[in-house]
């Protein structure tokens, strides 16, 4: 798979032992910076990356900043991005098998080095599980295109 990394200064060193779990794992990574502790805004990683997963040319994005919030406001105004903040390993599982999560987002000062471990492990490893999650996702993007998502698939019964 191809992943694509970027952080903010505050992000930087828990970028680095990303890139260095992806590769571990087998995996292509390319980083879209920053490339140092010099400060640097958020946004601007987070829309590089996430314009290279909107554009197919990564599978997936892994952003850092200090708390993740940021990364994850910025990188889910792409189209098509559905990025999803994390602090433990039950929501970094449950993004991709529920939600389909493209881009997963994390806090550089609050996750420690065997959770970030477990974190990506999990992330890269879950498949989407489709099901009930995939009218819900199809309505996320309905969203995305302006649309009402309570017209996707009306003529289904909710009993999902």
């Amino acid at each position: 798979m191809k992943i694509a990394v970027g952080s903010d200064h505050r992000g930087f060193e828990t970028k680095q032992q990303i890139k260095a779990i992806i590769a571990e794992l087998g995996h292509e990574c390319t980083d879209f910076g920053t490339n140092d502790s010099n400060p640097v805004d958020y946004p601007d990683p987070a829309y590089l990356a996430a314009m290279a997963v909107s554009k197919k040319q990564v599978d997936r994005a892994i952003l850092v900043c200090a708390t993740g919030i940021g990364m994850s406001i910025a990188a889910n105004k792409v189209d098509g991005i559905r990025a999803a903040l994390c602090y433990d390993e039950l929501s970094t599982q449950i993004s991709r098998d529920h939600n389909d999560a493209n881009i997963l987002c994390l806090s550089g000062d609050q996750v420690g080095e065997v959770l970030l471990r477990k974190m990506v492990e999990v992330w890269l490893n879950t498949e989407f599980s489709g099901g009930r999650h995939e009218r819900r996702v199809r309505k996320i993007k309905a969203i995305e295109e302006g649309k009402d998502p309570r017209e996707v698939q009306k003529r289904i019964a909710y009993s999902e």
